[in-house]
């Protein structure tokens, strides 16, 4: 079964990449993008996804700005920041009932944790 995950982050290059190792672990992923959290806002409530990966630091909307309405309108969807800016954001995440995965811990603990939403 084809599952959507959309990847909401201001960097171009960031969301090919990301898009490349998602794709590359898992064929049946098709994967969308978003340039910023409002963008991010509109896709999601029009493509209604199985997994929503978000950066902190975007134009517009900023990450945590993004999860917040997204997890009020789509609560079962699992929203996953996924974001440089370590500056203590794990009660802010545990608040919204998001996940955090910090760039700098890479994409082996991206992938671990999308493995677990999608298992083979």
């Amino acid at each position: 079964m084809v599952k959507t995950v959309l990847i909401a982050d201001d960097s171009a290059s960031v969301r090919l990449s990301v898009q490349l190792v998602l794709e590359g672990r898992h064929k049946e992923l098709m994967v969308r993008e978003a340039a910023d959290g409002m963008d991010a806002v509109e896709k999601a409530k029009k493509l209604r996804p199985d997994l929503i990966l978000l950066d902190l630091a975007m134009p517009r909307l900023n990450g945590a700005e993004a999860a917040y309405v997204l997890k009020n309108d789509m609560p079962e969807t699992p929203v996953i920041l996924f974001t440089m800016t370590d500056l203590n954001i794990g009660s802010m995440c545990a608040a919204i009932d998001i996940d955090f995965i910090s760039k700098a811990d890479g994409v082996p603990k991206l992938l671990e944790r999308v493995d677990a939403l999608f298992p083979n």
